[in-house]
């Protein structure tokens, strides 16, 4: 309503913010929440430069709303973590630590004008990443083991039928050993860990581990396949697991792996989400073997969908290549008299 907002304009800010301290603790003025990107824009009255094309939601919403609707959108630049939400505690209260997008919209004479609550609305939203549509090759590993006195060996292979994996699908692990020592393996151990990076801060690992008491004598061999299937479901009691943010009133699951073009790239903050599976194998009175195999854990790319509008060949190929990590959020804001 352009009469209520008299001599003010309407702004739109786009924030992500990585909050690394339960909300509860923030006491004497000091937060644990660090503001990664903050973008500002102004939405009314519209300024000429700002203009961009319209997506076909847009050009249907400005018909359906009418002349007080306008159109705005932003650019998320690349090196920006995915929404990740950290599981909190039974016992924990307030916001949950993770990294979340937030698009607020105020009306105030200048961007920097401190706004009230009735002047401003919120809007919490997501940023993903989706598998690659080519992945990559299938991880496969083996180690030797010399043991003293002994000059023979022990020989662990293992494998993945391959490297990428979508939420809830099992994971077979091939493993394979070959015992030409004198030594006795006891056990195997298959667990699949996730490996949460908070850059800046710490790291943490989260494992689930599954124990096969399987005897290997000496001179013999031993082939199995073992089967994984990483869900929320059977680790919804580890606090700090890593999952994939939430939106309101809404069921999440695992952290997707975070893919990084550039992991030396200081730029790159927030938490960083990997997986990886690993085999050990105990051995009576000759200690451990073990080996990793790193997978890729994520969301299967949606369908495109009929009449979205076509992108230009190199806008198009960016964002496969880059795996969806550079995209517009495309948005419309109304203006009402609330009163």
């Amino acid at each position: 309503d352009p009469e209520y907002l008299k001599d003010r304009k309407v702004f739109v800010t786009l924030t992500c913010a990585f909050r690394y301290g339960r909300e509860d603790l923030d006491v004497l003025g000091l937060s644990f929440r660090k503001d990664l990107f903050i973008s500002s824009f102004q939405a009314y009255p519209p300024l000429p430069e700002e203009r961009k094309p319209l997506s076909r939601l847009q050009e249907r919403l400005l018909k359906k709303l009418g002349q007080n609707a306008y159109p705005f959108n932003f650019t998320i630049p690349q090196n920006l973590p995915c929404s990740v939400t950290l599981q909190p505690g039974p016992e924990d209260t307030g916001k949950a630590c993770g990294v979340d997008f937030e698009v607020r919209a105020f009306c105030a004479k200048t961007v920097d004008e401190k706004t009230h609550k009735r002047n401003s609305v919120r809007l919490v939203i997501r940023k993903v990443q989706y598998a690659p549509e080519k992945p990559g090759p299938q991880p496969m590993v083996e180690t030797t083991r010399s043991f003293l006195m002994s000059d023979r060996s022990l020989h662990l292979e293992a494998s993945l039928d391959k490297e990428l994996y979508y939420h809830g699908e099992p994971i077979s692990v091939n493993v394979h050993v070959t015992n030409n020592s004198t030594k006795t393996v006891k056990r195997a151990k298959i667990s699949g860990e996730v490996n949460i990076l908070l850059v800046l801060f710490f790291t943490c690992i989260y494992s689930k581990c599954y124990n096969h008491l399987q005897l290997v004598s000496p001179s013999s061999t031993f082939c199995k396949v073992y089967t994984l299937t990483p869900t929320l479901s059977s680790n919804r009691e580890k606090r700090g697991l890593a999952l994939d943010g939430q939106l309101k009133h809404e069921d999440t699951n695992l952290a997707s792996s975070t893919i990084v073009k550039d992991v030396s790239n200081k730029e790159v903050l927030g938490i960083l989400v990997s997986y990886r599976v690993k085999v050990k194998l105990v051995v009576s009175r000759g200690g451990d073997v073990s080996v990793e195999l790193p997978f890729v854990l994520m969301h299967p790319k949606p369908s495109e969908q009929p009449n979205s509008r076509p992108q230009s060949g190199n806008s198009s190929s960016l964002c496969h290549y880059t795996f969806l990590l550079f995209y517009r959020i495309s948005l419309l804001i109304i203006f009402k008299h609330i009163y």
